[in-house]
């Protein structure tokens, strides 16, 4: 329970930013193209580790559609970013992810067996409410040129059918 609980705070945390909790100015398109690849980014490393360590094929099996999934969507982000002429930029919301990322990753490493696989199973889930929510309520929202909204309307569909896929796993492990 500990380690659900903690995953789903560590997840809800990671596109809760201070900047953006605080009502800071809404990001930039050049930033909300750093953050959403970033997030996929994180999201394929994560389930690198788990085809690493995990031997359920369950979790293997989600993990493959991770990489493929999110990798397939940062290709798309960085053609549209290389069309438009843009630069993705840097900012304090996906260095807060990457710092997040890496320290989950390492409690994870940390982890073996039925253990790792609820835990990468639950974070899993609570990673992909808070993307889904950072997209549906301040990236998709936020952002002005059409292609990139369309984009990212496009990846929180397909991260819709994540989280359904990772709570399926989640359930599947208790």
């Amino acid at each position: 329970m500990f380690v659900r609980i903690s995953a789903a705070l560590a997840a809800i945390s990671l596109l809760s930013g201070a900047a953006f909790a605080q009502g800071a100015a809404k990001p930039t398109d050049p930033q909300i193209a750093h953050i959403a690849y970033t997030a996929g980014v994180l999201d394929v490393t994560a389930a690198k580790q788990a085809l690493a360590k995990s031997s359920n094929k369950d979790i293997k099996s989600f993990a493959q559609d991770m990489v493929r999934d999110h990798e397939a969507v940062n290709q798309q982000a960085l053609a549209l970013v290389k069309k438009l002429n843009v630069t993705p930029e840097d900012n304090d919301t996906s260095r807060a992810l990457s710092k997040q990322a890496a320290a989950k990753l390492a409690e994870m490493e940390k982890l073996k067996g039925a253990e790792f696989d609820k835990a990468y199973a639950a974070n899993e889930v609570a990673y992909h409410k808070a993307v889904n929510g950072a997209l549906e309520a301040l990236l998709i929202p936020s952002a002005t040129n059409a292609e990139l909204k369309s984009l990212l309307q496009t990846g929180l569909k397909i991260f819709q059918g994540h989280l359904q896929h990772a709570e399926h796993v989640a359930a599947a492990l208790k």
